[in-house]
């Protein structure tokens, strides 16, 4: 397919003013001023006009349920699977699946087929191996091995410490599970990174500082997630990122509610301590831990019931954070673009750039809501609407 997309805002995510970007299969061929292309007919050119649009690469969730999540309220709480609209509608065009508290009635097989199925329909695609358990559940019997021989596995995750539904494992525990996915990161020209999960617990992340300080194991080996979950974490979070650590913000598309009932730290106020503290730009990223379950409470702290966390919140918090803190676009782009691109070793994602895959976001340039979405190649959306549904999608409606 060729796309020639005309007159837009380009962010890199570095800003590069307004430019065209000429699309040729699945890759991004050229990016430059007044492009033409003429194939004397031979070939259909798709032209989208840009003009009051910023176009991006398009978003990386590294962190989603895509097998459902929840059940920690019983059977009925197990939250339902993602479909293809759950994410291209959003703006999203590469996930990384992963399963959390239960390693039981999800596992590894129905974890690489679906994120299969979702390549099929249109998206890229990769998983950890293992849940919030150690040791791991893998698919082959190994942690190595499952990241060195299936070629959707980039590393293990998502492991869960400093909470209590962790499996508590020991100091050595942890850090062989980090040695050995390190290892076969390397073997395999993959990450090797291990997502970590973290919980309530005032240990925040004990674990993790010990491995880095004590052993010869990088930093780059290791995401802790859900670093905004309460503020004495964040803080610990910050400190970790100024000695040279990653760290992970959760998205939520409900914070509003969020910061009635718990100390959550709200995205776009996190970003501008990160931003004004001179932290590095590179070291941190955005996830939404979609599909994952969100209880709710009344106002007097009582259960009422589940709610699904939704990819959606990511361009939310991207716009919060322009709008409600006045940062740079350019700067928190990185955070679902360039830095999960490179922390997680995917190559030719979360740049527009010559030669790399043609993912990418066109956004309205008022209001940066969601216009055109390309993935591999093929427009997924256009103006605001899907134009590509996963295979059972029109059943559900």
């Amino acid at each position: 397919m060729v796309i020639l997309i005309k007159n837009a805002e380009v962010y890199a995510p570095e800003k590069l003013g307004r430019k065209d970007v000429l699309v040729l299969d699945q890759h991004i061929a050229a990016i430059g001023d007044n492009l033409k292309v003429d194939f004397g007919g031979a070939v259909p050119v798709t032209e989208v006009d840009g003009t009051d649009m910023v176009l991006t690469p398009g978003f990386i969730d590294s962190h989603v349920h895509v097998l459902g999540g929840g059940g920690e309220g019983g059977f009925a709480t197990r939250t339902p699977e993602a479909v293809l609209t759950d994410f291209t509608t959003c703006g999203i065009t590469t996930v990384c699946g992963l399963i959390g508290t239960d390693g039981v009635t999800r596992d590894m097989r129905s974890l690489v087929a679906k994120v299969h199925g979702l390549d099929e329909e249109g998206i890229s695609t990769y998983c950890y191996t293992g849940n919030y358990k150690i040791p791991i559940n893998t698919l082959t019997g190994d942690v190595m091995t499952d990241i060195m021989m299936i070629d959707k596995c980039i590393g293990v995750g998502e492991v869960a410490l400093s909470d209590h539904r962790s499996s508590q494992p020991t100091q050595a525990e942890f850090e062989r599970i980090v040695a050995d996915a390190r290892v076969a990161g390397m073997l395999s020209g993959k990450a090797g990174i291990v997502d970590i999960h973290l919980g309530d617990s005032t240990r925040y992340l004990d674990m993790i500082l010990a491995l880095v300080h004590n052993t010869e194991i990088p930093y780059t080996q290791i995401l802790p997630t859900h670093i905004n979950r309460n503020a004495e974490l964040f803080d610990a979070g910050l400190d970790y990122v100024k000695e040279g650590g990653y760290i992970d913000f959760t998205g939520n598309a409900d914070i509003d509610y969020w910061e009635t009932v718990c100390s959550e730290v709200r995205v776009c106020k996190g970003f501008r301590r990160y931003y004004d503290l001179g932290l590095d730009p590179d070291h941190f990223t955005m996830s939404s831990d979609g599909q994952g379950s969100m209880p709710v409470f009344d106002a007097n702290g009582v259960y009422k019931g589940i709610g699904v966390a939704t990819s959606a919140c990511l361009l939310k918090e991207i716009r919060e954070s322009v709008d409600r803190e006045a940062l740079p676009l350019d700067f928190v782009l990185r955070c679902v673009t360039s830095n999960p691109a490179k922390l997680l070793k995917l190559h030719n994602k979360g740049h527009i750039q010559t030669g790399y895959d043609a993912d990418i976001l066109l956004l309205n340039k008022k209001d940066l809501t969601v216009n055109t979405v390309i993935a591999k190649g093929q427009i997924m959306v256009s103006e605001g609407k899907p134009v590509k549904f996963g295979t059972f999608e029109h059943i559900r409606k």
